[in-house]
């Protein structure tokens, strides 16, 4: 008999604050510890927003606190691995919250999986993209930073994860050491290509590699499910592009 494929409940958020984003993996990471939750793919994007994970500092941040509000980003330091990124509009944010034991995966394994759908996917964009070198996680492009990914391991349940520069403006990352190394700098697919893409559409294009590098059936559930009605700034459905 042919084992059935883990089921992972998919959802488009639209535009979230990180905090709001970052309460919500909590809920859910504590409701799949607890037996009472489900294997859930957040795609989202983030309102301008430096996130300092557990190796930065403060000298990782290089806009002094005038020229942040000027521009309107907000430093938040969280719980994930990693040093500073930043998360912006045009730019798709993926937080798969996955218990391991689901899907027989190692960490190792696992991150590798994540490099891989993002590798897929980009391709299908028309970018020939790869992993990093040892020590440096995320996918690259020409020597340049593509998608940067940071996680969070509680048990064996997986948060955090990915954001892949779409139309991402790519000044932004000018205010920060990306992920403590200066001399590693950002791209996007608009800066390679020179074309833009909807985020909208790049999830739900982006989601079929997620299942099938994973393995998974995804259900699509619509974002009031996790965040309430009136609480997002797109519909929960996405669209195909």
């Amino acid at each position: 008999m042919n084992r059935s494929l883990p089921r992972v409940r998919a959802c488009w958020l639209g535009s979230v604050p990180y905090r709001r984003a970052w309460d919500l993996q909590a809920e859910l990471v504590r409701e799949l510890r607890e037996g009472t939750g489900q294997d859930t793919l957040l795609l989202l994007e983030h309102p301008h927003v430096y996130t300092m994970g557990k190796a930065a500092s403060e000298e990782h941040l290089l806009w002094d606190e005038a020229e942040r509000r000027r521009r309107v980003v907000e430093v938040v330091w969280s719980d994930r691995g990693g040093e500073a990124t930043y998360h912006g509009p045009g730019q798709l944010v993926g937080y798969p919250v996955l218990d391991l034991a689901h899907f027989d995966l190692t960490i190792p394994q696992y991150l590798e999986r994540l490099e891989t759908s993002l590798i897929e996917y980009v391709r299908l964009l028309g970018i020939e993209s790869e992993p990093g070198e040892p020590g440096f996680t995320g996918v690259w492009y020409g020597g340049e930073k593509l998608a940067a990914i940071g996680i969070k391991l509680n048990r064996s349940v997986v948060s955090h994860g990915f954001a892949l520069n779409l139309t991402t403006d790519i000044d932004y990352f000018d205010g920060i050491v990306p992920c403590g190394h200066v001399e590693k700098r950002p791209t996007s697919f608009e800066s390679v290509t020179g074309k833009r893409i909807d985020t909208q559409a790049a999830a739900a294009d982006y989601s079929v590699q997620f299942g099938t590098v994973f393995g998974a059936e995804l259900d699509w559930a619509p974002a009031e499910t996790l965040l309430g009605a009136g609480r997002v700034t797109h519909e929960g459905t996405p669209v195909r592009s």
